[in-house]
């Protein structure tokens, strides 16, 4: 193990804002940054339905890219914060499929089941879970 304060891994757990133990206080600026990052990703997602089919829309191409660039420079602050990557990813991904399902049944009018409702209530106790069992 490197000793305190020196070499490459130390100055790694000091940006992050981790300890040894990854027990430093979880700053609110990472969840900002981790909201950012959904509404950049689901954006995208959203717009990449108009990117297929019989007549792409060309101009919805440009949208997706740069949702999904800002998406992950985004997620990329998040961690910067000290948002641990298991946590910021789940929550990142979880968010943002119920997001995606319930917009492409609003919007696109895709079928949406019972058990699709199911799926993503499961998918957002996981995500509550995972939170609530993350040591902060």
């Amino acid at each position: 193990m490197v000793g305190a304060g020196t070499g490459h891994g130390a100055k790694l757990r000091r940006v992050n804002g981790y300890g040894a133990q990854g027990t430093n206080r979880i700053r609110p600026m990472g969840y900002l940054f981790l909201i950012l990052a959904i509404i950049g990703e689901v954006i995208a997602t959203t717009f990449l339905k108009l990117t297929s089919g019989e007549k792409p829309v060309i101009w919805a191409y440009p949208i997706v890219v740069i949702g999904y660039i800002f998406a992950f420079v985004m997620l990329s602050q998040t961690l910067s914060k000290g948002v641990p990557l298991g946590i910021a990813y789940a929550i990142w991904a979880g968010v943002g499929v119920v997001l995606v399902a319930v917009i492409s049944w609003v919007v696109f009018h895709e079928a949406l089941t019972w058990q699709q409702l199911v799926g993503m209530g499961l998918v957002v106790g996981g995500v509550v879970l995972l939170e609530l069992g993350g040591k902060h």
